[in-house]
C-alpha cells in the first residue's frame, strides 16, 4: 500500500521538457515514481522511472522505461552484493554506492537530502550509482550534499558544483542550468 507524501513538478530551464515525480511511503520503505518528456533538436523523448528505497532512504532498485529520441528504453536497476547491475550486468566500480542517481532527472537527489541534517554546515558525503545520461551503463558518482541556510543545499561532485533549492518535502526546485519546479504537498 503506497503512501503519497508529495508530488514535485519541474520544468527543464534548457531546452523543452517536463517532469513529475510523486515521493510516497511503502510497507517496506519508499518509492519515487515519475515521468519525464523532453526534446532536444526536436526529438521527443519520455521516460517514466520507479526508484525503490529502504526505511533509511538506501537505493535498492529502479526501472526506467518509454523511449529516448526514437530509441525503446527498458532497464532494470538493482543494488547487489558486488555492485549495481544494469538489465543484470554487473556495472564495474559501483560496490559500496548507496545512492542512485538517474541522470535525466532532478528526483534522485532527494534521496540523500532526506538523510541530511536540518543544521547549516551539517554535510553528507555519498557514493551514487550514476545512471549516465547514454542510458547504457551505471558508474560511480562521489557526492557532498551540505547544507546551507535559507532551504538550500550546496551540491558537489567532481565535474559539477550548485546551490540547489530545496522544498521541506526534501525535493529540489530549483537546479542551476537544469531545472524549475514546485511540490504540492500531501
Amino acid at each position: 500500500m503506497t503512501h503519497p507524501l508529495a508530488t514535485a513538478h519541474w520544468q527543464r530551464t534548457v531546452g523543452e521538457g517536463t517532469d513529475r515525480c510523486t515521493l510516497s511511503r511503502v510497507d517496506q520503505g519508499w518509492i519515487l515514481m515519475g515521468y519525464a518528456v523532453w526534446r532536444v533538436d526536436g526529438v521527443g523523448s519520455r521516460l517514466s522511472y520507479d526508484v525503490r528505497c529502504d526505511p533509511e532512504w538506501q537505493s535498492l532498485s529502479a526501472d526506467v522505461a518509454g523511449e529516448v529520441e526514437g530509441r525503446p528504453v527498458k532497464l532494470r536497476l538493482a543494488h547487489g552484493d558486488e555492485g549495481w547491475l544494469l538489465n543484470d550486468v554487473l556495472q564495474p566500480g559501483t560496490q559500496g554506492c548507496t545512492d542512485l542517481d538517474l541522470s535525466f532527472t532532478p528526483a534522485t537527489n532527494l534521496l540523500p537530502i532526506r538523510r541530511l541534517g536540518g543544521v547549516p554546515g551539517e554535510q553528507i558525503a555519498t557514493q551514487a550509482a550514476w545512471l549516465k545520461p547514454d542510458l547504457d551503463e551505471i558508474a560511480r558518482l562521489d557526492q557532498i550534499y551540505e547544507r546551507a541556510p535559507g532551504g538550500q543545499v550546496q551540491y558537489n561532485s567532481p565535474s559539477f558544483s550548485a546551490l540547489l533549492d530545496v522544498d521541506a518535502s526534501g525535493f529540489v526546485t530549483s537546479y542551476p542550468e537544469g531545472w524549475h519546479g514546485w511540490v504540492d504537498e500531501g
